[in-house]
């Protein structure tokens, strides 16, 4: 039986195996109840090794840093705001350079680190080169490496341009080689280093009614510049204000000689020593190698962006490796960034930056995380790679050596079973709360459950031990189904779930109970029925408190049902799922007709229908609606169900659907 086609039998990805499935869940969940996906709280497993603060999210987290600091590269460690490294090599700066052939002006922008490329659309995308002195979300998500002792002065210079290119689209493409032999580089008007710039190209404004010419493309390009001053530029003949307003003068004749330059269409941004155009006229999109988007290759026919730890070579028109002393953390750019060690070690191909070669390794640290490190003194630990400090053992425990990788190095008084973790205040093995585990010896710390999941007690070893409390509502559709919260794990204990099922007018409801699972010790502790109301004296269609295996269909004895199922604190068991149809009372008697006879449950072959979730799906569909009994009697349903028991419906059904034939 393929498992995995059945609906809702995993909640992330299945796989079929002979004779079994197996779920799996998306990185950061984890499984549990057999089948079930929930959220893992990172926070809860040592802070999620972060250095201050940790905020849970689905699917992830993040580390947060106090006021004055701010997260380093790794994501988890607080390094001060101001704080430079003295061995660290200042990031390349952008360069913006413009000069003049024949009388007319082009200007390059070069970027040779902390690029970041986003095609917001079609017609529009944005690009941003350096770090900003406040980072925005864009930035935000790139590394910025941390500054070196190069002295600056605050705050920076901002400007703020809009242009205007008419008759060309917003697409980032390579610049055709015959242009590049065309433009022979003079002395250079302007050459303005800049410390962030970003970019925004939009060529997707809908155009106004009533113009002359529709056919022509406007773009425009807002641009923001932040310029950084020096404190060796200040001299007794030039003061700080000085030197801010001829650095302002400096950026405005840049900006003045750009504006000239882009409205010639002579404006391109150098990566990886290729030159690209901000925009082209739509005549040259026809260009083969161009039909896919600027970071995306042909594969297949298909438009594939290029994966992270590669880059997108618009020379060689493919995804290049990054090489070694460099990353790429980000799909689709156009560049590599320099690790922060910047000695040109590592891997190639680096997908982030703890693929940096030269970090300090597990029990060791430094200022940066990288070569030269220390050794973790007595006393502390650092389970990862790349890290600025080690983690105290606390109350004054020490470790057995120096260079400890784990707390479990550290020399407790007591060792922790799992189930439990140390407090190192008390210095005694606590049991983990309810809603919480430890599977481990030793450890310092409890894993809260997953999702919305709890544990019937504390000292819980498993995340097996977590479950799903969630059960009960309103049901009023064709067809549904209910099922013992945590399905098809262990139900939890002391739990109450009550459904209702209201089904559309004019229609009555059919149940099926394939098999339930309730633990025979509990002296009916654990119970489900089902009966017309909540009053206890209302007629009661269903009730058991025993694991039944052989399949039970009924109608109910009334238009609407009440449904509750009750656990107490004792045993545990698999419990149901238990799907329900509702039928045109039309209908009523060729129903009981199907339910009471006693083929239905004789034959093994029909019992496994009522277990067979594809087959009880497409009996549901005929009871719902009964003129599609002659869409599962064609030939390829009849393979589907067995002889015997499309025998047994056709009696029945032909008698009552004779106008449909």
């Amino acid at each position: 039986i393929d498992e995995c086609s059945f609906e809702r039998t995993c909640d992330h990805t299945c796989i079929n195996y002979p004779g079994s499935f197996e779920c799996l869940c998306h990185k950061g969940y984890t499984l549990y109840g057999l089948t079930h996906c929930g959220d893992i709280d990172e926070c809860s497993i040592s802070n999620g090794s972060c250095d201050y603060g940790c905020l849970n999210t689905m699917g992830s987290y993040e580390c947060v840093c106090p006021p004055g600091k701010k997260l380093h590269w790794n994501k988890k460690d607080c390094v001060e705001t101001v704080k430079c490294l003295p061995n660290a090599k200042p990031a390349p700066k952008a360069q913006l350079v413009c000069s003049k052939t024949g009388g007319i002006e082009s200007c390059f922008l070069s970027c040779p680190s902390n690029t970041l490329f986003v095609p917001d659309s079609e017609n529009s995308y944005t690009l941003s080169c350096g770090v900003p002195v406040q980072q925005g979300k864009a930035q935000q998500k790139r590394n910025a490496t941390l500054p070196s002792c190069a002295d600056s002065l605050a705050p920076p210079i901002k400007q703020k341009a809009r242009f205007k290119i008419k008759d060309a689209k917003c697409h980032l493409r390579p610049r055709s080689k015959e242009k590049t032999k065309d433009s022979g580089k003079q002395a250079g008007l302007d050459n303005c280093q800049v410390t962030f710039v970003n970019l925004k190209c939009d060529s997707s404004k809908k155009k106004r009614r009533g113009r002359k010419s529709p056919s022509k493309e406007v773009s425009h390009i807002t641009a923001e510049f932040e310029v950084e001053m020096k404190s060796e530029e200040v001299s007794d003949t030039c003061n700080i204000d000085c030197v801010r307003k001829r650095m302002e003068q400096k950026l405005q004749t840049a900006i003045k000689t750009l504006r000239k330059s882009i409205n010639k269409q002579q404006f391109y941004i150098q990566f990886s020593g290729t030159e690209y155009e901000v925009a082209q006229k739509p005549a040259k999109a026809t260009e083969g190698h161009e039909a896919c988007s600027t970071g995306q290759v042909l594969q297949d026919g298909k438009c594939v962006t290029c994966s992270t730890g590669t880059f997108y070579s618009g020379e060689q028109n493919q995804c290049v490796p990054c090489s070694p002393g460099t990353y790429q953390d980000t799909e689709g750019q156009l560049t590599c960034e320099p690790c922060p060690s910047n000695d040109g070690q590592g891997v190639a191909g680096a997908r982030n930056v703890s693929e940096c070669g030269g970090q300090c390794s597990p029990g060791h640290y430094s200022s940066d995380g990288f070569k030269p490190c220390r050794v973790c003194p007595l006393g502390t630990y650092q389970p990862e790679p790349g890290r600025t400090l080690c983690f105290p053992c606390g109350g004054g425990l020490v470790t057995k050596y120096e260079g400890a990788v784990s707390f479990q190095d550290c020399e407790t008084k007591v060792h922790c079973s799992p189930g439990h973790y140390y407090n190192s205040t008390t210095h005694r093995c606590i049991r983990c709360p309810v809603g919480t585990y430890q599977p481990e010896f030793g450890q310092n710390y409890c894993i809260t459950c997953p999702g919305n999941t709890s544990t019937d007690f504390d000292g819980s070893t498993n995340v097996t031990h977590c479950k799903n409390q969630h059960c009960g509502g309103e049901l009023g559709d064709y067809t549904g189904y209910i099922e013992s919260p945590n399905y098809p794990g262990d139900y939890p204990a002391n739990v109450e779930c009550i459904w209702n099922i209201n089904p559309p007018p004019k229609r009555r409801i059919l149940i099926v109970v394939p098999e339930i699972f309730l633990p025979i010790e509990d002296e009916c502790g654990d119970v489900l029925v089902m009966r017309k109301s909540a009053s206890p004296t209302s007629i009661t269609t269903y009730e058991t408190c025993q694991t039944y295996e052989r399949p039970i269909a009924f109608t109910s004895r009334s238009r609407k049902l009440w449904i509750q199922f009750k656990s107490n604190e004792g045993n545990s068991g698999k419990g149901f799922q238990v799907p329900y149809v509702t039928y045109d009372e039309d209908y009523q008697q060729l129903i009981e007709d199907i339910v009471r006879d006693g083929r239905l449950y004789a034959s093994e072959n029909h019992q496994e229908i009522l277990k067979d979730k594809k087959l009880i799906k497409a009996l549901f569909d005929v009871l719902a609606h009964p003129q599609n009994y002659f869409k599962y009697t064609a030939q390829e349903s009849k393979e589907m169900f067995p002889r015997s028991f499309i025998k047994l419906l056709r009696s029945k059904v032909s008698r009552f659907l004779r106008p449909y034939k």
